[in-house]
């Protein structure tokens, strides 16, 4: 294989943005352009065999592994294959492109060249990973972590849900515990292409991001339990009002991370009173807290410093105070030699791309660990993502597209 053959080759843009289109219909939240399919829902089972279904007409050999994950490999030639791909779970109120995009694509990549004619040294394959999100069952990016290892699968089944269900017996209904085994065989490489979720290129006039790393993730439940009482007849003083200690967290999280400066940002994103009566001060309440950061020892101070406020909230509100982990992960550089062909294959299309972290968790650095990894990055309108508005305009699906279509033909022409 040589240059001259491969330059010719682009995607079929209508053909995607058509799949995306049909995809964002399964779930369609009304009225607007996104899309709710929390992991293993029944929404999450029609978007699974819409996927499948495509994917078993392009004639590629479809796996479902024990903990949901769907490979789809070419038949031709063997050996490790090049991998892409992504997730088609989203949060409840989500997008049409994240994770989406990052499958869509790598099926547009592989119809591309089989109808190309052209001959690899490697297989193309694309995946999707269960419960990217972590929106229903934590932590987020769990099938990858099972696919490379770092998860057990017995583990994994068991995990609950926020109703009450579990992976397992989520997997059993919906029909997707397959006879896949956990962990899978190694991939020769696995690229990823992900909207960015951010504003950065866009406010850099970019097209293209080159992603180098991904930022360590540390989610902490916080479950406080104080005295419920009458609103109107229980003085200030003898009150002890979790509602009052989950408001202190909250403000801490946020003049933290601006303390400590860019990366490092934190959430706090779900707060639960009960008994959540307006009249009532509440007997006990649960949060969650989203701390990150691209250096891990700026993470475990930010960590540190959460579990010294919380011990100090103890004292101050005599309240009980108890936290978990949700998930914990390091952060991941990138293989060096993916992000720097990724920049040459983007330079080669007239793009010149921007070297960039993603702020976000993908399941790209869960392959990084069996595998050498790396991620394209596209625009996000007005850096929206998580959210119905989330939009991304067609050149730059197509030029992304396009990148990770000759990234991936790159890899898959390499010397056995």
């Amino acid at each position: 294989m040589n240059d001259t053959a491969i330059a010719p080759l682009a995607i079929h843009t209508p053909r995607l943005l058509d799949r995306i289109d049909a995809l964002a219909r399964i779930g369609s939240i009304p009225g607007t352009a996104g899309c709710s399919r929390l992991a293993l829902t029944d929404d999450d089972k029609a978007g699974r065999d819409l996927v499948v279904s495509w994917m078993r007409d392009l004639g590629l050999d479809v796996t479902i592994d024990a903990v949901g994950n769907v490979t789809a490999t070419m038949k031709d030639p063997a050996g490790p294959p090049v991998m892409t791909g992504s997730h088609i779970d989203t949060v409840a109120t989500g997008g049409r492109y994240d994770g989406n995009l990052g499958v869509l694509a790598g099926l547009e990549v592989i119809e591309t060249v089989l109808t190309s004619g052209i001959a690899l040294r490697r297989p193309l394959a694309v995946s999707f990973f269960t419960d990217e999100e972590g929106s229903r069952f934590p932590p987020d990016m769990l099938g990858s972590l099972v696919y490379v290892g770092g998860l057990s699968l017995e583990e994994a089944l068991e995990i609950e849900g926020i109703d009450g269900a579990t992976v397992g017996e989520e997997l059993e209904r919906i029909g997707y515990r397959g006879p896949g085994s956990c962990p899978a065989a190694e991939p020769y490489a696995f690229v990823e292409l992900h909207i960015e979720q951010g504003p950065v290129l866009e406010t850099e006039q970019r097209q293209i991001g080159a992603v180098t790393s991904v930022q360590g993730i540390s989610w902490t439940e916080v479950h406080i339990v104080g005295q419920s009482n009458h609103a109107g007849t229980t003085p200030m003083t003898l009150r002890k009002d979790p509602a009052v200690v989950a408001g202190s967290i909250a403000v801490f999280v946020h003049e933290l991370a601006h303390r400590m400066g860019h990366p490092q940002v934190g959430t706090v994103g779900k707060v639960n009173l009960h008994p959540d009566l307006v009249n009532v001060v509440p007997g006990s309440a649960t949060v969650t807290v989203d701390l990150r950061n691209t250096d891990e020892a700026r993470l475990q101070e930010a960590e540190s410093a959460l579990a010294a406020h919380l011990d100090q909230l103890r004292s101050d509100h005599d309240v009980e105070i108890t936290s978990r982990s949700l998930a914990r992960f390091e952060p991941v550089e990138f293989d060096p030699r993916i992000v720097e062909l990724v920049s040459a294959t983007a330079r080669d299309q007239g793009i010149e791309p921007l070297p960039m972290p993603s702020g976000a968790g993908h399941d790209a650095q869960m392959l990084a660990r069996v595998c050498p990894s790396g991620m394209i990055f596209i625009p996000s309108v007005d850096g929206i993502s998580h959210n119905p508005a989330e939009h991304t305009d067609p050149a730059d699906l197509e030029a992304g597209a396009n990148v990770l279509l000759h990234t991936m033909v790159s890899l898959a022409g390499e010397g056995l």
